[in-house]
């Protein structure tokens, strides 16, 4: 069966990241250490941005800094519909409304289709890179601009992808990274960061994840518990240094998808002028995908559908009042996405496999 397999990439480096490890567990310190000062710097020159905070997770990112902002009761973030519901998890934990825009054929923000949802209570626009592609930032931030607004980033996705030679988490006034193990970069467990040109958020950030603490036991706010581990930390600056070679590899695989597969009944991602994709996702449209997926399943080829269900339609929204057909882009990716196989070390022979069954699908 081809599927994503993670330990591929593992293997490949193993001397590099056992080596990363073992100086972890020999330094006996575990917590807010020298790995993730290192790792904070680093991450933050790759971006180009001044500060990188490490966190827990990706979603830790996106409501602590979404707080950190002032987002609260009352006002609105702009959000694009088709994204992943964490995205506007970041927006509800903190009691705000989310006003949903749908995409555009890049699954990204129709950039044409915000400015009319802006109004007296917006206070942010929340941005997707979706699947890898960087969004329209040009046309974004200007709109940021002109209605004095937040301009908050959602990178769990784009890692090294750039729009008009600009790296994604650097455009706005702060950026949320997720390092889940899937991500192009991927950590061995969960982890997040922020990235923000700001002096003083930053510090905010880094006293806010720490029990509201900047010096130990003297805590100045009422913070929580969301830090990058030492051990996270070393191994994301392992993988950190390879990144841009790892997407390279990346490109030229779904660069033979995309030349590869040639069946009128899928279709093929499109792409952004100006944008850098990485490709964390290779993601095709079909209309019979159900039957798509039992046809790749049969000639040994596992997919999964990112995502099936969009926010507003999501169990946990329902309070929100939408019904099916008030986001109908958004509704139909749901009904048709699906994603290929595409990781870190995988072979040019597997996706020929995959392209030679995606063009031997024909729906009943």
């Amino acid at each position: 069966m081809i599927k994503n397999e993670m330990q591929r990439h593992y293997l490949a480096y193993k001397n590099e990241y056992d080596q990363a490890v073992l100086r972890v567990l020999e330094s006996g310190w575990y917590i807010t250490g020298n790995e993730l000062k290192q790792f904070e710097e680093n991450f933050a020159n790759y971006v180009g941005v001044k500060h990188c905070v490490g966190l827990a997770n990706g979603l830790d990112a996106l409501w602590i800094g979404m707080k950190l902002l002032g987002i609260q009761a009352g006002d609105e973030v702009i959000v694009q519909s088709n994204t992943y519901i964490a995205t506007v998890m970041g927006i509800t934990i903190n009691h705000a409304t989310p006003i949903f825009v749908e995409p555009d054929e890049t699954f990204n923000f129709d950039v044409n289709k915000i400015e009319d949802k802006i109004t007296s209570r917006t206070k942010a626009i929340l941005v997707t890179h979706l699947y890898g592609q960087a969004s329209n930032m040009r046309a974004i931030k200007d709109l940021c601009d002109k209605y004095q607004l937040f301009l908050v980033e959602d990178c769990a996705q784009s890692h090294g992808a750039k729009f008009d030679g600009t790296m994604t988490g650097a455009f706005g006034d702060l950026a949320c990274f997720s390092f889940y193990p899937t991500k192009n970069l991927g950590a061995f467990g969960d982890g997040g960061a922020i990235t923000t040109p700001h002096d003083d958020l930053s510090q905010k950030i880094r006293i806010y994840r720490n029990y509201g603490s900047e010096k130990r036991y003297y805590n100045q706010v009422v913070g929580i518990n969301s830090r990058l581990d030492e051990m996270q930390a070393a191994l994301l600056n392992v993988k950190l240094n390879m990144l841009d070679h790892l997407n390279s590899d990346r490109k030229h695989l779904a660069d033979l998808y995309l030349t590869g597969i040639k069946n009128p009944e899928i279709k093929l991602p499109k792409r952004e002028m100006g944008a850098d994709h990485v490709w964390h996702q290779f993601v095709i449209r079909c209309d019979e995908r159900d039957q798509l997926i039992e046809h790749l399943n049969k000639h040994g080829v596992q997919t999964i559908i990112h995502y099936p269900i969009p926010p507003h339609l999501s169990e946990a929204y329902q309070e929100l009042g939408y019904k099916v057909g008030d986001f109908p882009i958004a509704e139909e990716f749901a009904n048709t996405v699906l994603s290929l196989p595409l990781f870190d070390g995988m072979r040019e022979d597997e996706i020929q496999v995959v392209i030679e069954a995606l063009n031997a699908f024909k729906s009943s």
